[in-house]
């Protein structure tokens, strides 16, 4: 039987009531499951690594500590601020409470229900390439996913140095198109000079970040470029997990030398859509929403109605045209990808 399709009210009420039982269960394990006396003084803590049935907890003197969480918690994910308890001696500590996310990513699971993978994320690095050829239908899903999320979108155009008389035109197309809209489009080589990653490094300073792009994109190069310390990092948590270098995390969180936090993650891929509806999905593209509700009918599907003010506007700017274009595309798409994950 297929699930119910739940408009974004209905599962912000649902998502409430859920929350609420789970402050009632913690109030009552706290009073039945006292904190051991073996563990320290609470304090707050950064999730920035994942281990199954534990998590890595960053203090803020910069100390890391394995820790279990207890059982009524919503699943943590890295960058959740979280309160703990470390432990007095060797051992593990634990995770009691959980901060309130102010954004959250997620994608669907092999059941396909949706699965928090990162929490507390600012900006969204989207990154393409001029091989594989980028496709604006391909990039607006990641905006969607950003804008519904609350997570600024910043585009990026790796690759520079593969432009040529074959794609310079298409790309350039790319970046004017967002550029148009006000979106943040940086331009730049992962194997360029100092100077082409100083702007990059200025969009990721002060702000927890996430590169998500598809493969072939060189989102590795680019963590590599701006963070080199980062495959030791990796190794790092890997000992510390007790696991050997196997141990598959969900993610990982990474400080900047200059100031920021990048959430590397081999989850974090691809956005699919599948669980939003056509309304919500028209939300996700900033400049087709603010007109909306200009149509001259208020139930107006934006394809055949009269008095349209997205297809007016499409007539009057190419770029809103190829964006309006997409949404259709995408909002076709809705149904047989809900289908294909039920």
């Amino acid at each position: 039987m297929a699930k119910r399709n739940l408009n974004r009210r209905q599962r912000w009420r649902i998502e409430k009531i859920q929350a609420e039982r789970r402050d009632r269960m913690q109030r009552k394990a706290e009073k039945e499951q006292p904190v051991a006396t073996t563990l320290g003084e609470e304090q707050w803590g950064t999730v920035i690594a994942h281990f199954g049935g534990q998590v890595l907890v960053e203090a803020r003197d910069g100390s890391r500590t394995r820790c279990h969480f207890r059982a009524n918690l919503e699943q943590l994910v890295v960058g959740d601020r979280v309160l703990w308890h470390p432990p007095h001696s060797e051992g593990t500590g634990v995770v009691t409470a959980v901060e309130p996310r102010h954004s959250v990513l997620k994608r669907p699971d092999n059941y396909g229900n949706l699965k928090p993978v990162a929490a507390n994320v600012d900006r969204l690095l989207v990154v393409f390439a001029p091989r594989p050829a980028p496709s604006s239908a391909l990039l607006d899903r990641y905006l969607v996913a950003a804008e519904l999320s609350g997570i600024e979108p910043v585009l990026v155009l790796n690759k520079t140095d593969l432009l040529d008389d074959g794609n310079r035109d298409h790309a350039e197309h790319i970046c004017a198109l967002y550029r148009h809209l006000g979106y943040q489009v940086i331009t730049l080589s992962a194997h360029g000079d100092g100077h082409q990653l100083a702007s990059l490094r200025a969009a990721l300073a002060d702000a927890t970040s996430v590169f998500v792009g598809q493969s072939g994109v060189g989102k590795s190069s680019l963590v590599n470029a701006i963070l080199p310390e980062a495959d030791l990092a990796v190794g790092e948590i890997s000992e510390m997990s007790g696991l050997g270098q196997h141990t598959t995390t969900t993610a990982r969180l990474f400080h900047f030398p200059e100031g920021g936090h990048l959430i590397d993650s081999p989850g974090i891929r691809e956005f699919g859509l599948w669980h939003i509806d056509e309304q919500e999905l028209l939300h996700g593209y900033r400049e087709l929403s603010e007109r909306a509700g200009h149509c001259r009918f208020r139930n107006c599907t934006h394809r055949h109605e009269p008095g349209c003010a997205l297809r007016e506007a499409a007539q009057e700017d190419a770029f809103i045209h190829e964006r309006l274009n997409n949404y259709f595309q995408i909002a076709g798409t809705l149904d047989d990808e809900a289908r294909a994950r039920y």
